[in-house]
Protein backbone atom coordinates (compact mmCIF):
# COMPACT_ATOMS: atom_id res chain seq x y z
CA UNK A 1 0.00 0.00 0.00
CA UNK A 2 1.29 3.72 -0.87
CA UNK A 3 2.03 5.59 1.77
CA UNK A 4 -0.90 8.48 0.64
CA UNK A 5 -3.15 5.40 0.70
CA UNK A 6 -2.70 4.18 3.59
CA UNK A 7 -2.85 7.88 5.23
CA UNK A 8 -6.17 7.82 3.20
CA UNK A 9 -7.54 4.65 5.57
CA UNK A 10 -6.19 6.26 8.68
CA UNK A 11 -8.20 9.41 8.40
CA UNK A 12 -11.09 7.65 7.33
CA UNK A 13 -11.07 5.52 10.25
CA UNK A 14 -10.82 9.05 12.20
CA UNK A 15 -13.60 10.38 10.76
CA UNK A 16 -16.06 7.20 10.76
CA UNK A 17 -15.14 6.61 14.46
CA UNK A 18 -15.63 10.34 15.37
CA UNK A 19 -19.07 9.97 13.73
CA UNK A 20 -20.00 6.85 15.69
CA UNK A 21 -19.27 8.14 18.65
CA UNK A 22 -21.00 11.32 17.84
CA UNK A 23 -24.19 8.91 17.21
CA UNK A 24 -23.63 7.29 20.05
CA UNK A 25 -24.13 10.88 21.87
CA UNK A 26 -26.66 12.35 20.36
CA UNK A 27 -28.55 8.53 20.99
CA UNK A 28 -27.19 8.63 24.62
CA UNK A 29 -28.84 12.23 25.07
CA UNK A 30 -31.72 11.10 23.42
CA UNK A 31 -32.99 8.30 25.45
CA UNK A 32 -32.16 10.80 28.52
CA UNK A 33 -35.26 13.66 26.84
CA UNK A 34 -37.61 10.86 26.47
CA UNK A 35 -37.51 9.46 29.28
CA UNK A 36 -37.62 13.24 31.31
CA UNK A 37 -40.87 13.81 29.02
CA UNK A 38 -42.28 10.63 29.77
CA UNK A 39 -41.40 10.74 33.67
CA UNK A 40 -43.25 14.52 33.12
CA UNK A 41 -46.23 13.85 31.85
CA UNK A 42 -46.95 10.62 33.82
CA UNK A 43 -46.67 12.71 37.11
CA UNK A 44 -48.36 16.07 36.17
CA UNK A 45 -50.74 14.44 33.89
CA UNK A 46 -51.71 10.92 34.16
CA UNK A 47 -51.78 10.26 37.87
CA UNK A 48 -55.03 11.06 39.48
CA UNK A 49 -56.31 12.21 36.56
CA UNK A 50 -59.44 11.04 34.72
CA UNK A 51 -57.98 8.75 31.32
CA UNK A 52 -59.71 10.69 29.11
CA UNK A 53 -58.76 14.23 30.54
CA UNK A 54 -55.28 13.01 30.35
CA UNK A 55 -55.28 11.51 26.43
CA UNK A 56 -56.78 14.88 25.43
CA UNK A 57 -53.65 16.84 27.52
CA UNK A 58 -51.56 14.30 25.32
CA UNK A 59 -52.72 14.67 22.10
CA UNK A 60 -52.77 18.52 22.44
CA UNK A 61 -49.23 18.37 23.77
CA UNK A 62 -48.59 16.25 20.72
CA UNK A 63 -49.67 18.97 18.10
CA UNK A 64 -47.74 21.84 19.49
CA UNK A 65 -44.48 19.78 19.74
CA UNK A 66 -45.29 18.29 16.16
CA UNK A 67 -45.62 21.52 14.79
CA UNK A 68 -42.37 22.89 16.56
CA UNK A 69 -39.86 19.92 16.20
CA UNK A 70 -41.27 17.34 13.93
CA UNK A 71 -43.20 13.58 13.57
CA UNK A 72 -40.86 12.08 16.57
CA UNK A 73 -42.84 13.96 19.00
CA UNK A 74 -46.35 12.45 17.47
CA UNK A 75 -48.93 10.94 20.80
CA UNK A 76 -47.96 7.59 19.48
CA UNK A 77 -44.40 8.20 20.35
CA UNK A 78 -45.50 10.57 23.74
CA UNK A 79 -46.82 7.68 25.07
CA UNK A 80 -44.24 5.32 24.38
CA UNK A 81 -42.27 7.99 26.29
CA UNK A 82 -44.63 7.60 29.26
CA UNK A 83 -44.11 3.97 28.76
CA UNK A 84 -40.83 4.13 29.14
CA UNK A 85 -40.62 6.28 32.42
CA UNK A 86 -43.19 3.81 33.99
CA UNK A 87 -41.10 0.51 33.22
CA UNK A 88 -37.93 2.48 34.58
CA UNK A 89 -39.40 4.61 37.21
CA UNK A 90 -35.64 4.98 38.48
CA UNK A 91 -33.49 7.62 36.77
CA UNK A 92 -30.51 5.83 37.61
CA UNK A 93 -31.34 2.75 35.95
CA UNK A 94 -31.70 4.55 32.82
CA UNK A 95 -28.93 6.77 33.43
CA UNK A 96 -26.16 4.14 33.45
CA UNK A 97 -26.69 2.08 30.88
CA UNK A 98 -27.99 4.73 28.42
CA UNK A 99 -24.01 4.25 27.36
CA UNK A 100 -24.47 0.77 26.38
CA UNK A 101 -27.88 0.80 24.74
CA UNK A 102 -29.60 2.86 22.29
CA UNK A 103 -32.78 4.31 22.12
CA UNK A 104 -33.96 1.60 20.06
CA UNK A 105 -32.99 -0.96 22.22
CA UNK A 106 -35.24 0.78 25.00
CA UNK A 107 -38.14 0.55 22.79
CA UNK A 108 -37.70 -3.23 22.70
CA UNK A 109 -37.51 -3.62 26.33
CA UNK A 110 -40.36 -2.05 27.16
CA UNK A 111 -42.36 -4.10 25.12
CA UNK A 112 -41.66 -6.95 27.59
CA UNK A 113 -44.30 -6.64 30.22
CA UNK A 114 -43.01 -9.37 32.74
CA UNK A 115 -40.43 -7.55 34.87
CA UNK A 116 -38.52 -10.73 35.20
CA UNK A 117 -37.94 -11.25 31.69
CA UNK A 118 -37.27 -7.77 30.53
CA UNK A 119 -34.46 -7.68 33.74
CA UNK A 120 -33.04 -11.01 31.99
CA UNK A 121 -32.58 -9.36 28.73
CA UNK A 122 -31.56 -6.65 29.62
CA UNK A 123 -27.97 -8.23 31.74
CA UNK A 124 -27.83 -10.67 28.61
CA UNK A 125 -27.92 -7.95 26.09
CA UNK A 126 -25.77 -5.88 28.57
CA UNK A 127 -22.86 -9.13 28.98
CA UNK A 128 -23.09 -10.02 25.65
CA UNK A 129 -23.27 -7.14 23.56
CA UNK A 130 -26.12 -7.58 21.49
CA UNK A 131 -27.14 -5.19 18.56
CA UNK A 132 -31.02 -4.85 18.33
CA UNK A 133 -30.90 -7.39 15.53
CA UNK A 134 -29.98 -10.24 17.79
CA UNK A 135 -32.18 -8.69 20.82
CA UNK A 136 -35.24 -9.15 18.45
CA UNK A 137 -33.81 -12.67 17.33
CA UNK A 138 -33.58 -13.90 20.90
CA UNK A 139 -36.63 -12.27 22.08
CA UNK A 140 -38.74 -13.87 18.99
CA UNK A 141 -36.81 -17.53 19.71
CA UNK A 142 -37.73 -17.65 23.11
CA UNK A 143 -34.69 -17.63 24.70
CA UNK A 144 -36.05 -16.82 28.21
CA UNK A 145 -38.38 -19.46 28.30
CA UNK A 146 -36.49 -21.89 27.24
CA UNK A 147 -33.67 -21.23 29.97
CA UNK A 148 -33.68 -23.00 32.85
CA UNK A 149 -33.77 -19.64 35.11
CA UNK A 150 -37.09 -19.20 33.70
CA UNK A 151 -38.72 -22.09 35.23
CA UNK A 152 -37.26 -20.74 38.93
CA UNK A 153 -39.45 -19.36 41.57
CA UNK A 154 -39.84 -15.46 41.10
CA UNK A 155 -37.67 -14.60 43.99
CA UNK A 156 -35.09 -17.09 43.30
CA UNK A 157 -35.04 -15.51 39.96
CA UNK A 158 -34.94 -11.91 41.44
CA UNK A 159 -31.91 -13.37 43.44
CA UNK A 160 -29.61 -14.31 40.59
CA UNK A 161 -30.44 -11.30 38.42
CA UNK A 162 -29.46 -9.29 41.34
CA UNK A 163 -26.19 -11.19 41.85
CA UNK A 164 -25.59 -11.13 37.56
CA UNK A 165 -25.77 -6.69 38.03
CA UNK A 166 -23.86 -6.51 41.42
CA UNK A 167 -20.40 -9.06 40.12
CA UNK A 168 -20.63 -10.18 36.84
CA UNK A 169 -21.27 -13.76 38.44
CA UNK A 170 -23.23 -16.02 35.56
CA UNK A 171 -24.66 -19.31 36.61
CA UNK A 172 -25.35 -21.97 33.90
CA UNK A 173 -29.48 -21.50 34.62
CA UNK A 174 -28.58 -18.53 32.65
CA UNK A 175 -26.51 -20.40 30.02
CA UNK A 176 -28.06 -23.78 28.80
CA UNK A 177 -31.94 -23.90 27.79
CA UNK A 178 -34.22 -26.77 26.37
CA UNK A 179 -35.07 -26.69 23.41
CA UNK A 180 -32.14 -25.76 21.46
CA UNK A 181 -33.67 -24.84 17.48
CA UNK A 182 -31.06 -26.87 15.45
CA UNK A 183 -33.58 -26.49 12.26
CA UNK A 184 -30.67 -24.40 9.97
CA UNK A 185 -28.76 -27.95 9.90
CA UNK A 186 -30.96 -28.97 7.28
CA UNK A 187 -31.25 -32.41 8.29
CA UNK A 188 -33.85 -34.06 6.18
CA UNK A 189 -35.65 -37.35 7.44
CA UNK A 190 -33.68 -39.81 8.58
CA UNK A 191 -29.79 -39.17 9.41
CA UNK A 192 -27.30 -40.59 11.67
CA UNK A 193 -25.32 -39.53 15.23
CA UNK A 194 -22.22 -38.96 13.06
CA UNK A 195 -24.77 -36.99 10.25
CA UNK A 196 -25.78 -34.47 12.95
CA UNK A 197 -22.23 -34.23 14.48
CA UNK A 198 -20.69 -33.17 10.88
CA UNK A 199 -23.79 -31.06 9.95
CA UNK A 200 -23.24 -29.03 13.66
CA UNK A 201 -19.56 -28.50 12.50
CA UNK A 202 -20.30 -27.42 9.49
CA UNK A 203 -22.97 -24.93 10.53
CA UNK A 204 -20.38 -24.42 13.54
CA UNK A 205 -21.06 -20.54 13.66
CA UNK A 206 -24.73 -20.89 13.94
CA UNK A 207 -24.74 -23.95 16.59
CA UNK A 208 -22.39 -21.88 19.07
CA UNK A 209 -24.38 -18.43 18.65
CA UNK A 210 -27.63 -21.34 19.48
CA UNK A 211 -25.55 -22.09 22.61
CA UNK A 212 -24.25 -18.72 23.81
CA UNK A 213 -21.82 -15.96 22.37
CA UNK A 214 -19.15 -17.60 25.29
CA UNK A 215 -18.63 -20.70 23.89
CA UNK A 216 -15.45 -21.77 22.10
CA UNK A 217 -15.30 -24.76 20.64
CA UNK A 218 -12.18 -27.57 21.35
CA UNK A 219 -12.74 -30.54 20.10
CA UNK A 220 -14.86 -33.37 17.96
CA UNK A 221 -14.91 -36.72 18.54
CA UNK A 222 -12.39 -36.37 22.11
CA UNK A 223 -10.59 -39.41 22.95
CA UNK A 224 -10.10 -40.53 26.02
CA UNK A 225 -8.85 -43.92 27.08
CA UNK A 226 -10.12 -45.29 30.95
CA UNK A 227 -8.94 -49.08 31.78
CA UNK A 228 -7.84 -49.66 28.41
CA UNK A 229 -11.48 -49.12 26.76
CA UNK A 230 -11.90 -46.30 24.28
CA UNK A 231 -14.54 -43.46 24.09
CA UNK A 232 -15.00 -40.54 22.45
CA UNK A 233 -16.62 -37.31 23.72
CA UNK A 234 -19.11 -36.16 20.73
CA UNK A 235 -18.15 -32.38 21.30
CA UNK A 236 -16.34 -30.14 23.28
CA UNK A 237 -16.13 -26.53 24.62
CA UNK A 238 -15.31 -23.99 27.18
CA UNK A 239 -17.54 -21.21 28.00
CA UNK A 240 -15.49 -18.25 29.46
CA UNK A 241 -17.80 -16.83 31.71
CA UNK A 242 -18.54 -20.25 33.42
CA UNK A 243 -15.09 -20.96 33.57
CA UNK A 244 -15.72 -24.46 32.29
CA UNK A 245 -14.99 -27.47 29.98
CA UNK A 246 -18.77 -28.39 28.85
CA UNK A 247 -18.77 -32.09 27.16
CA UNK A 248 -22.21 -32.67 24.73
CA UNK A 249 -23.20 -35.86 24.00
CA UNK A 250 -25.58 -36.33 20.70
CA UNK A 251 -28.90 -38.69 21.12
CA UNK A 252 -31.05 -39.38 18.00
CA UNK A 253 -33.43 -40.79 20.80
CA UNK A 254 -34.86 -40.20 23.55
CA UNK A 255 -33.24 -39.36 27.07
CA UNK A 256 -32.23 -42.58 28.93
CA UNK A 257 -30.96 -43.65 32.83
CA UNK A 258 -27.88 -44.95 31.40
CA UNK A 259 -26.79 -41.91 29.62
CA UNK A 260 -26.20 -39.99 32.72
CA UNK A 261 -23.44 -42.54 33.88
CA UNK A 262 -21.98 -42.18 30.69
CA UNK A 263 -21.64 -38.59 31.02
CA UNK A 264 -20.54 -38.73 34.42
CA UNK A 265 -17.75 -40.94 33.51
CA UNK A 266 -16.66 -38.33 30.57
CA UNK A 267 -16.53 -35.82 33.52
CA UNK A 268 -15.00 -37.02 36.11
CA UNK A 269 -12.20 -38.22 33.69
CA UNK A 270 -12.33 -34.35 32.05
CA UNK A 271 -11.86 -33.01 35.88
CA UNK A 272 -8.84 -35.54 36.34
CA UNK A 273 -7.08 -34.91 33.60
CA UNK A 274 -8.09 -32.11 31.34
CA UNK A 275 -8.96 -28.80 33.56
CA UNK A 276 -6.52 -26.88 34.54
CA UNK A 277 -5.77 -23.68 37.66
CA UNK A 278 -8.57 -21.89 37.76
CA UNK A 279 -11.13 -23.67 36.18
CA UNK A 280 -14.26 -24.67 37.42
CA UNK A 281 -15.49 -28.35 37.72
CA UNK A 282 -16.67 -29.40 33.94
CA UNK A 283 -20.36 -30.34 32.84
CA UNK A 284 -22.22 -32.13 30.56
CA UNK A 285 -25.21 -31.59 27.75
CA UNK A 286 -26.71 -34.17 26.70
CA UNK A 287 -28.91 -33.11 23.55
CA UNK A 288 -31.27 -35.74 22.57
CA UNK A 289 -34.32 -35.84 20.59
CA UNK A 290 -36.63 -36.43 23.68
CA UNK A 291 -36.60 -36.12 27.08
CA UNK A 292 -38.91 -36.99 29.97
CA UNK A 293 -39.10 -34.39 32.92
CA UNK A 294 -40.10 -37.06 35.41
CA UNK A 295 -36.74 -39.05 34.33
CA UNK A 296 -34.91 -35.70 35.00
CA UNK A 297 -36.54 -34.94 38.51
CA UNK A 298 -35.66 -38.05 39.87
CA UNK A 299 -32.02 -38.17 38.73
CA UNK A 300 -31.59 -35.15 39.93
CA UNK A 301 -30.38 -33.64 37.00
CA UNK A 302 -31.83 -30.22 37.55
CA UNK A 303 -29.75 -30.25 40.14
CA UNK A 304 -26.35 -30.92 39.21
CA UNK A 305 -23.57 -30.95 36.16
CA UNK A 306 -25.00 -32.36 33.81
CA UNK A 307 -27.94 -30.87 31.94
CA UNK A 308 -30.66 -32.66 29.19
CA UNK A 309 -31.69 -30.63 26.48
CA UNK A 310 -33.95 -32.01 23.62
CA UNK A 311 -32.88 -30.40 20.33
CA UNK A 312 -35.34 -29.53 17.41
CA UNK A 313 -33.64 -29.85 13.65
CA UNK A 314 -37.23 -28.66 12.04
CA UNK A 315 -39.22 -25.30 13.82
CA UNK A 316 -42.40 -25.79 14.89
CA UNK A 317 -44.87 -23.22 14.72
CA UNK A 318 -43.99 -20.64 17.10
CA UNK A 319 -47.84 -20.99 18.45
CA UNK A 320 -46.80 -24.49 18.98
CA UNK A 321 -43.47 -23.67 20.49
CA UNK A 322 -44.59 -20.86 22.74
CA UNK A 323 -47.44 -22.85 24.37
CA UNK A 324 -44.60 -26.33 25.13
CA UNK A 325 -42.57 -23.57 26.74
CA UNK A 326 -44.62 -21.75 28.89
CA UNK A 327 -46.44 -25.09 29.79
CA UNK A 328 -42.53 -25.99 30.63
CA UNK A 329 -42.01 -22.94 32.87
CA UNK A 330 -45.71 -23.31 34.38
CA UNK A 331 -44.99 -27.06 36.01
CA UNK A 332 -41.20 -26.56 36.46
CA UNK A 333 -42.86 -23.44 38.71
CA UNK A 334 -45.37 -25.70 39.99
CA UNK A 335 -42.78 -28.19 41.26
CA UNK A 336 -40.37 -26.14 42.89
CA UNK A 337 -43.64 -24.73 44.83
CA UNK A 338 -44.42 -28.05 45.76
Amino acid sequence: MLPEDKLFQDVKSLVLQARQNAYRAVDSERVLLYWHIGQRIHTEVLQNQRAEFGKQVIKNLSAKLTLEFGTGYNHINLWLFVRFATFFPDFEIVYAPRKLFSWTHFRIFIRIEDDLKRRYYMEMCRLEGWGTRQLEERINSMLYESTAISRKPDELIRMELAQLEKSNVLSEDFVFRDPYLLDFLDLKDTYSEKDLETAILVELQHFIIELGSDFAFLARQKRIVIDDEDYNIDLLFFHRRLKRLVAIDLKLRKFRPQDKGQMELYLRWLEKYEIVEGENPPIGLILCAGKADEHIELLMLDKGNIRVAQYLTELPPREVLQAKLHAAVAKAKARNKA
